[in-house]
């Protein structure tokens, strides 16, 4: 499997991540190609990664096994139809990570008969530490499924979602989290500064801290509930705090929060999933 021949369209942040995670994984690093505009960017995966690069789309989906299409939302439908021709002579598996395009506008694109597998990763996968949803097409065989979860396993997590409507949930959920994340960090270390700590204590504070419920969580067989219960002493600070989130609406105003974003991720599949 590590010798799958894997092109990359779109050599940004996330593809490199997933190329560092892969190649950390044991993948060989001439199984792999890159196609991006930038001769810069191409010039810098190919000296950090000793991988082969080339301005071609076509050229690079050629003889690949496996395509990650890891162009913006806006530009996906142009390089698909672009490569297409290629991708209906060499029927390889098209994993996308642009967000919102549904697999059913790649098929269009693309072909009717393509082994698609619609992803969306977070920007944690950077850090190796990312969570990953995956949708497949009728056409994706089982070989091809364990094929793009261990690309997106190099990563972080990686999940399976049976519908494709999901998706959304998932972009509001994982997609977007991190930034819930970094606004509650950058709170607290707000609140933190206004009681009296420096800038630097506050944040390293806030910032472990995080990092440690993460990691409690993440290794704990209790659901996040009744870890909340446990460190919640009755009658102490903590109980103080939560019944100050709680009475604010906390828990209503998280569920707003994800229902805006999830609509905003159907708004973008409309725009730029239109066939």
């Amino acid at each position: 499997m590590k010798n799958t021949t894997l092109t990359f369209i779109g050599g940004g942040n996330m593809a490199a991540s997933l190329i560092g995670g892969l190649i950390a994984d044991g993948w060989d690093p001439a199984c792999i190609q890159v196609a991006d505009t930038s001769t810069q960017r191409l010039q810098q995966l190919a000296e950090q990664f000793a991988i082969t690069t080339t301005t071609s789309n076509n050229d690079a989906a050629e003889h690949a096994d496996v395509i990650v299409l890891a162009v913006k939302p806006q530009a996906i439908k142009s390089v698909a139809q672009e490569i297409a021709h290629t991708v209906s002579q060499q029927q390889p598996l098209i994993i996308s990570i642009a967000a919102g395009i549904p697999a059913a506008a790649l098929g269009n694109w693309l072909g009717k008969s393509v082994a698609i597998v619609r992803t969306m990763p977070n920007t944690p996968a950077m850090v190796q530490s990312g969570a990953t949803a995956l949708y497949a097409n009728s056409c994706v065989s089982e070989d091809q499924r364990s094929v793009a979860e261990s690309i997106l396993r190099a990563v972080g997590v990686a999940i399976w979602v049976d519908d494709e409507a999901q998706m959304d949930a998932v972009t509001a959920l994982s997609g977007s989290g991190p930034a819930y994340f970094f606004l509650f960090m950058e709170a607290l270390q707000a609140a933190g500064q206004q009681l009296g700590l420096t800038e630097n204590t506050a944040r390293l504070l806030a910032l472990q801290t995080a990092f440690g419920a993460a990691k409690m969580a993440l290794e704990s067989d209790d659901d996040a509930a009744t870890l909340r219960r446990q460190v919640t002493s009755p009658g102490g600070t903590t109980e103080y705090a939560i019944h100050t989130f709680q009475e604010g609406g906390f828990e209503t105003l998280v569920c707003k929060a994800l229902l805006a974003a999830a609509d905003r991720s159907r708004e973008l599949a409309e725009k730029f999933g239109s066939e």
